[in-house]
């Protein structure tokens, strides 16, 4: 199974773990390091290191940042250059997160990347953009 780390600036990567453990539940092979105020961009980058060691039992990793170009993303893709088994995202949102964490065990890497960036963009809508898509349909359930 595919190891997954969380990172992005202040409280991002946990409170994002949290509300997608919420949804569905506890995750192996999966945390969350906050870049957080006072940290040093060698302390995230040993954190990431710490956690990707232990996130990456051989199938792979994935890094889901918060920011392209971020400090996050940056120290993610360093470590990522000599392993190309890891992949790392960025823009993550809770749609991609909880819908991927859902079809990790059977994807490599590269599949995982792809099928989240798809799921991240089918996430970002509007209500208005929904309810013209479901015109005419009588859903009680939500949009």
């Amino acid at each position: 199974m595919l190891g997954i780390v969380i990172t992005g600036h202040g409280s991002f990567a946990s409170g994002l773990m949290q509300a997608m453990e919420q949804i569905v539940g506890k995750q192996l092979q999966c945390t969350a390091i906050d870049f957080t105020e006072g940290m040093t961009t060698e302390d995230l980058y040993e954190a990431l290191n710490q956690a990707s060691k232990i996130c990456d039992e051989g199938d792979g990793l994935v890094f889901l940042t918060d920011l392209l170009g971020g400090t996050p993303f940056y120290q993610a893709a360093q470590l990522t250059l000599p392993h190309p088994q890891w992949q790392v995202l960025t823009g993550t949102n809770m749609q991609m997160a909880v819908e991927m964490m859902l079809e990790r065990q059977s994807l490599d890497a590269e599949k995982f990347r792809d099928m989240a960036l798809d799921c991240g963009h089918q996430g970002l809508t509007s209500l208005w953009h929904q309810q013209q898509q479901n015109k005419g349909s009588h859903n009680n359930d939500g949009i």
